[in-house]
């Protein structure tokens, strides 16, 4: 397999004209479609769009590598595009970007992986990005890179032996025998940047005359590994990676730890960094260290590293809170249907409810621990599991000095968990750091000994401390919003419109989180609310590309029916490319539509006790065929104004 076999004719086009980044995307995604390459262009779309969220696939010096992995994919492929006007794609050097592919790539086999890294290894040559980006057509954009292939990898010597991306032995200046410098790249997905990474240190240790030899983490697993003859022998290594990789083997070694972006654009910053002796000495301390933990935070604000912390606990909580919800939910369903008395016994009246609701309660149970255990690791790693799980379950429980067994079950609820996770994970960084410097022999107790019995007992004290502040302040909430009455209504107005707003984002997830933090006191119609806020997006606009086709592109009604697949599952994301694409007029039509959908649901006194499931979870929902007034409402008026603000599309 060769570099031109994943791409054709169609998936090429050149000298288009985009006005943003979406556009470019969206242009890319159509190539791909148009070739055949895709199984489901929505779902691709969105991992595009996600593999975006987590940072620009942006390379610099004029080049973008969109990618995603994803069984969307019905072979693997390459779309390309030149746009010689340049577009903004949120460059890490500002430079517009004139040169762009976009990687589909299906779950399974690596050989077309393999393929892939050689085209990213191709395009750190400048003068072959200028004979792309001349080509005078489609043939002679497929020429330039078949030429550069033969020229670089020679001829295929058959279709299982596909040479490694990155050369396997290290720069040919000698020193002594010994490779000075070693690295090891590595980005998320493990397509583009972590070959493109690797190629660059190499190019510019040979220009520099430094031996180098860069492992690759990617996709297809670990290529180019560094021995440990190697590793003891060189004078210090490049980590430059956005994942976790493999950092005890580094042990008492001059590592210099960044993000993969670094590796492509300042490759010879880093090598000086590491052969002028800057590069800390790296201790291990147990835990599975990597970029993302220390120097992948590089320009990251206070405010960014919080919230990607906090969602890290979210995203571990949620299946116990929706399953434990939903649980709960069919039990007291199941009584309903029966005519039990809705009395103290209403929930467990019957054997099948009372399993039930003793199964999801269990569940239920684990969610404020398992938050602040992984808020704990997200800060700390391994080190704050301990602490923040017994934060959490302390925060649920109310332990005091006054009340040490926690007798009175009073709990300091969801608020207390995130205290505890972020006190936790907090303190025991600081403590890890503290430690640094004790004698070797007493590395190995750290992390079985060390770590727990001083993380425990701080965090034992910390929250016996403020269980009770924490508590008055759970209380005074919960009591607020039982007192709200008529007021809730704009409650619900504030809530749906936040879901809206940026469809996934931090708003969203701010809503989001206080929907799911009220269930934890009993308060579940702020929850309804939420996720009717959240469905109603999607459903717009599935309408409005039913009803109203000439405000609309081809590509966008194309993929409008599957919205309302992804609106009735509260899936939000479905309406982002929508909304990228014209933000002035689909979000604030989607917010009125959120908005008005959660004030009649709450109005309506609409609960729900599962924080997820769309229509999926209706039969659990209290008085659910006005949830269905409210979602209907919301949705249509969020699409008649999409009607009144949106001009018509050109065709």
């Amino acid at each position: 397999m060769r570099i031109t076999d994943l791409l054709s004719p169609q998936s090429i086009e050149l000298g288009v004209k985009v006005a943003s980044k979406a556009e470019a995307i969206e242009k890319l995604v159509s190539l791909h479609d148009a070739a055949g390459n895709l199984a489901d262009v929505q779902k691709y779309r969105e991992a595009i769009l996600a593999r975006e969220s987590q940072g620009t696939t942006a390379i610099g010096e004029g080049m973008a590598i969109p990618h995603a992995k994803t069984d969307a994919v019905a072979h693997p492929a390459l779309a390309a595009i030149t746009v010689p006007g340049g577009v903004d794609y949120e460059a890490p050097d500002g430079k517009s970007s004139n040169l762009v592919f976009m990687i589909a790539a299906p779950p399974e086999g690596d050989v077309h992986l393999e393929v892939l890294a050689r085209l990213m290894t191709m395009l750190m040559d400048l003068d072959f990005r200028q004979k792309l980006l001349g080509a005078s057509d489609v043939q002679a954009f497929l020429d330039a890179i078949d030429e550069k292939e033969r020229e670089k990898f020679g001829e295929e010597e058959a279709e299982d032996e596909v040479p490694a991306a990155a050369p396997a032995a290290a720069s040919s200046a000698p020193d002594e025998g010994r490779i000075r410098v070693l690295g090891v790249t590595a980005c998320p997905t493990g397509i583009a940047h972590t070959y493109m990474a690797a190629e660059a240190l190499e190019q510019q240790g040979e220009k520099m005359g430094v031996s180098i030899k860069v492992e690759t983490n990617g996709s297809g697993g670990a290529k180019n590994v560094l021995t440990a003859d190697e590793i003891k022998a060189c004078d210090g290594i490049i980590v430059a990676a956005d994942k976790n990789v493999e950092m005890a083997r580094f042990d008492g070694k001059p590592v210099y730890i960044t993000k993969v972006a670094n590796g492509i654009n300042k490759p010879e910053e880093l090598i000086n960094k590491v052969i002028g002796g800057e590069a800390p000495i790296y201790h291990h301390s147990g835990s599975a260290d990597a970029a993302a933990a220390d120097e992948s935070a590089e320009g990251e604000s206070a405010g960014r590293q919080v919230y990607k912390h906090l969602m890290e606990g979210v995203s571990h909580m949620l299946p116990f809170v929706v399953a434990g919800g939903i649980f709960i939910a069919l039990a007291f369903l199941i009584d309903t249907i029966a005519g039990a008395p809705q009395d103290s016994s209403f929930g467990t009246a019957t054997p099948a409810s009372a399993w039930f609701k003793a199964i999801g309660g269990v569940s239920f149970g684990f969610m404020l621990a398992i938050l602040g255990g992984y808020i704990g690791q997200s800060i700390a790693d391994r080190p704050g599991l301990l602490v923040g799980f017994v934060g959490g379950a302390l925060a649920a429980a109310g332990n005091t000095f006054a009340d040490p067994a926690a007798t009175a079950g009073v709990s300091a609820g969801f608020l207390g968990a995130l205290l505890a996770g972020f006190a936790g994970g907090y303190f025991m960084k600081w403590f890890e750091k503290l430690c640094e410097n004790i004698p070797h022999s007493l590395e190995g107790m750290k992390p079985i000994l060390l770590y727990p019995l001083v993380g425990l007992a701080f965090i034992g004290l910390f929250m016996c401390a403020v269980n009770p502040l924490m508590i008055l302040i759970n209380q005074g909430i919960t009591d607020f919003l039982n007192g709200l009455g008529d007021a809730k209504i704009l409650l619900g107005i504030l809530l749906g419109g936040m879901m809206a707003i940026d469809m996934g984002g931090p708003i969203n997830k701010a809503a989001y989180l206080f929907g799911t933090a009220a269930i934890t006191t009993g308060n579940y119609d702020m929850m309804a609310a939420v996720m009717i806020g959240g469905m109603v997006p999607p459903l717009a606009l599935a309408l409005a590309t039913t009803f109203f086709k000439d405000r609309w592109t081809e590509g966008e009604l194309k993929s409008g029916p599957v919205n309302y697949i992804m609106g009735l599952s509260f899936i939000t994301e479905g309406a982002i490319p929508y909304a990228a694409a014209d933000p002035l007029r689909v979000i604030p039509s989607c917010v009125v539509g959120s908005a008005l959908a959660g004030a009649i649901s709450m109005a309506s006194g609409c609960t729900l006790m599962a924080p997820h499931g769309g229509i999926f979870v209706f039969a659990v929902v209290g008085n659910w065929p006005m949830y269905l007034v409210a979602l209907a409402a919301g949705a249509v008026a969020a699409a008649l104004l999409l009607r009144i603000l949106k001009k018509p599309a050109e065709k």
